[in-house]
């Protein structure tokens, strides 16, 4: 993010949230789960603090058990509602309380989050068009037609033009020479356009995709897509953490 600043034009408060919710299904307790001797979200939090860019991050949990691990290792941490049905809710839900101009969504179950991949994502943010920015990195071939990683497509400036667990683009013909690209669940948001969210009823793409960021494209919010060389794995079973514990063990 390389705005520059004058004394009429200050430097953008940007804040990192780190939605934390302790109920998940598929592995429950997976954001106080160890990888390598630390919590997931530990991994998480030392990760984003590590960016620059970050005027603060805090972790968003409806825990008291995570709430209670972040007091006792001093990591900053707010109580949000139960139900939020999103990660992009439960970051509203800190911005009703927390001034900032960006928002920045970190996943919990990304222990392999990066400063890098913070740097390329607010990349677009320099621009005062964009009010929501997103990461896409190379698909592997293994992942092409694999609907747990989720596609993206964009137009010529950056602007996505859908998201799918399907594999898009169809290469008809099989000609080849398809730059897949795999969505990374970061984010970055405009308080304008996070104030929106809630307020749109969530749509049928939506919910048939389970992908919470088509509401922003069915709405005429566009969404900026940055890129980054380095993948992540989000942890949503056993074999996702054991691979996280392969590689951040070494």
């Amino acid at each position: 993010m390389n705005e520059t600043h004058t004394p009429d034009t200050p430097k953008p408060r940007i804040l990192g949230v780190i939605p934390a919710r302790l109920g998940s299904t598929r592995l429950p307790r997976k954001v106080l789960r160890e990888i390598a001797g630390q919590p997931m979200i530990g991994w998480v939090y030392r990760a984003a603090r590590a960016c620059p860019l970050l005027d603060q991050v805090l972790i968003a949990t409806d825990s008291e058990e995570v709430l209670a691990f972040a007091q006792e290792h001093s990591l900053p941490a707010v109580f949000t509602p139960e139900d939020c049905p999103s990660g992009t809710d439960r970051v509203h839900a800190v911005a009703e309380s927390i001034p900032a101009d960006i928002y920045v969504n970190i996943q919990g179950d990304e222990p392999l989050i990066r400063a890098e991949h913070l740097d390329a994502l607010l990349g677009p943010m320099a621009r005062p068009e964009v009010e929501v920015a997103t990461l896409a990195t190379p698909c592997s071939p293994d992942q092409i037609n694999n609907p747990n990683a989720v596609k993206v497509v964009t137009a010529s400036d950056g602007r996505a033009l859908y998201f799918s667990r399907s594999t898009i683009p169809c290469d008809r013909d099989k000609a080849g020479g398809i730059a897949y690209r795999k969505h990374l669940g970061i984010y970055a948001y405009r308080k304008a356009a996070l104030q929106r969210f809630p307020r749109l009823p969530p749509s049928k793409l939506e919910a048939a995709e389970r992908l919470e960021q088509l509401r922003f494209l069915e709405n005429g919010i566009d969404i900026y897509v940055a890129d980054t060389p380095y993948d992540t794995i989000g942890v949503d079973t056993e074999e996702d953490l054991r691979a996280v514990e392969t590689i951040l063990s070494r």
